[in-house]
């Protein structure tokens, strides 16, 4: 079974920065692709990065220059450094693992910018 744990949200004033953490299930961890997505209340779930098996990233433009994917595959987990954080970054963010034909999804991390 597939389990994909969140964890680093929480509430932050504009400039600010978080660290999101994802956990993931399994044993080779280092041959999945995965991204971060985010969902603020009564839009769609948009794809904020991503970071393939090999290392290659990529980002929304929204977020370029401010936010970072990484992975450590020795401890199954991939990372969101989020930096200069606005108000509009206000969103459940959720940990994606893809592939050709399947996607899995944690349960989501609340981050809320204000002042």
């Amino acid at each position: 079974q597939v389990q994909l744990v969140e964890s680093g949200g929480g509430l932050v004033q504009p400039g600010g920065s978080l660290r999101l953490s994802c956990a993931a299930s399994g044993s080779t961890f280092s041959e999945y692709n995965m991204a971060w997505y985010r969902q603020a209340p009564g839009k769609q779930r948009d794809l904020v990065a991503s970071i393939s098996n090999r290392g290659r990233t990529s980002y929304a433009d929204s977020v370029k220059g401010r936010f970072t994917i990484s992975r450590d595959n020795a401890e199954n987990t991939v990372y969101l450094q989020m930096n200069n954080l606005k108000p509009e970054d206000t969103a459940v963010y959720y940990c994606n693992r893809y592939g050709l034909a399947y996607q899995y999804w944690g349960q989501g991390t609340q981050v809320t910018v204000s002042s």
